[in-house]
Formats: C-alpha cells, sequence, structure tokens
C-alpha cells in the first residue's frame, strides 16, 4: 500500500517518522515500498491551532491530500498529534482514507496493562485528554505548569532542536506525572517530544505515540493490515 505523510509540522517529526517508518517496513518486509511526503507549514498550523480554526486547517489538509492522491498514495497520515484538532473536519474533506495517530492509542494502552498515563504535548492535546479518545485508560496531565509545557513545546517544534533546558524541562514534567499523579507511563503525546527524550535513561515508562502510530502505518504498507478497521 502506498503511504502518504503530511509532513512539516514540524520537521524534525517529519524526520523521525520517515527514519522509523523506513525501519519498520524494512524489518517486517524487505525491500522498496511506496510513500510520498508532503510538507505543510507549522507555523500555519500553530495559528489555526491556537484559534481553533478547525476548517480553515482541514481545507489545507484536503489540499495536499489531492496531491497525495495525484502522486499514488492510497491513505494518509497526519505526522503530529497536535495536528489532530481537526480531524474529523479534514474526513469530511479528503480524497483518501485517513489513518489516525490518536485512535491506535486506547488499544495500545490497554495492551500494555497501563490504567493511567500521564500525558505531554500541545494545550490541547493534554487538555481533551487525547481529543477524548480514551475509553479504558484514564489520562493525567501537568495541571499548574500545563500552559508553560505547551509553550516549550511549541518553541520547541518550530525550533526543530531541543535546549539542554527545555530537555530538562520535560523530564523533570514526565517524573511528575508518574511520581505525584500515578501515571503508569508518561505518553509523549507531541511527535517532536523525541527531541527531548530520545537517548535518555529513563527511571520511568515512556510510551512514544509516534511509534504506536508508525507500527501500524507499517503494517499498512506491507499488507499486514487493511485500512477497513483503522480508518474513516
Amino acid at each position: 500500500m502506498h503511504i502518504g505523510l503530511i509532513g512539516g509540522i514540524g520537521v524534525a517529526a517529519t524526520v523521525v517518522y520517515y527514519q522509523r517508518l523506513t525501519a519498520a517496513v524494512s524489518a517486517q518486509r524487505p525491500g522498496p515500498f511506496d510513500l510520498t511526503i508532503v510538507h505543510a507549514s507549522a507555523e500555519e498550523l500553530l495559528r489555526n491551532n491556537l484559534a481553533d480554526n478547525r476548517h480553515e486547517q482541514a481545507e489545507i489538509y484536503a489540499h495536499l491530500i489531492n496531491r497525495l492522491k495525484g502522486a499514488g498514495a492510497d491513505c494518509v497520515a497526519i505526522t503530529s498529534l497536535g495536528g489532530h484538532f481537526c480531524y474529523d473536519e479534514t474526513v469530511d474533506l479528503s480524497c483518501l482514507p485517513l489513518v489516525s495517530a490518536v485512535k491506535p492509542l486506547d488499544a495500545y494502552f490497554a495492551s500494555q496493562g497501563f490504567s493511567k498515563v500521564g500525558l505531554l504535548g500541545t494545550r490541547v492535546v493534554m487538555q481533551t485528554q487525547l481529543y477524548g479518545q480514551l475509553a479504558r485508560t484514564q489520562a493525567v496531565a501537568p495541571v499548574d505548569t500545563l500552559a508553560d509545557v505547551d509553550r516549550t513545546y511549541q518553541t520547541m517544534a518550530l525550533a526543530g532542536h531541543v535546549t539542554e533546558d527545555q530537555r530538562a524541562f520535560f523530564l523533570s514534567e514526565g517524573r511528575k506525572l508518574v511520581e505525584e499523579q500515578g501515571a503508569d507511563a508518561v505518553v509523549l503525546a507531541g511527535t517532536d517530544l523525541n527531541l527531548a527524550y530520545g537517548g535518555q535513561t529513563l527511571e520511568f515508562p515512556v510510551v512514544d505515540a509516534l511509534d504506536v502510530h508508525v507500527d501500524l502505518l507499517a503494517r499498512l504498507a506491507t499488507g499486514q493490515q487493511s485500512l477497513d478497521h483503522v480508518s474513516d
């Protein structure tokens, strides 16, 4: 299956998607596979997200999805959990099936035996507890520092790299979700958080939501999964 990715939101997250998806496909079925990436504007997405301009962003996605269809893609994925804020609106306009990065997470958390997870990401992702799509797992998020987490995340994502102060901040916030709020694991619910958490030795479990999405996309790419049960 030909996979289409809406990238650029941000660039660092897109690079990680590309790296991990190609590695996952190669591990499942060595050889070439079909993948096309289009570039969206992180700055434009941020403006629309903050203003809750769902239809405006969905129209931008729809234009990019038309390009992916023209390139031969069979389905499309948005490489940003924050970018899913207008997912339903995008489904209505899309000429291709969308593969959500949010929907597979509830089943994954349950399979790991997590009764409570702590979320780090954008304000909307944290406040809505992954857009209200967790049915089997309770979610918690930073309370007093939620705005700081959101602001620091947006700054890091737009820059495409992490400073040592930012890394220390995100690691501390993750630790507090476990120690103070009782989370069984910290969920990197922002695709750019791998910049802060990648390569770190941690004393608490961490789930990179990007990896769950990539695993699903790899199974689609190799024909081990059909679109019937994973897209709208």
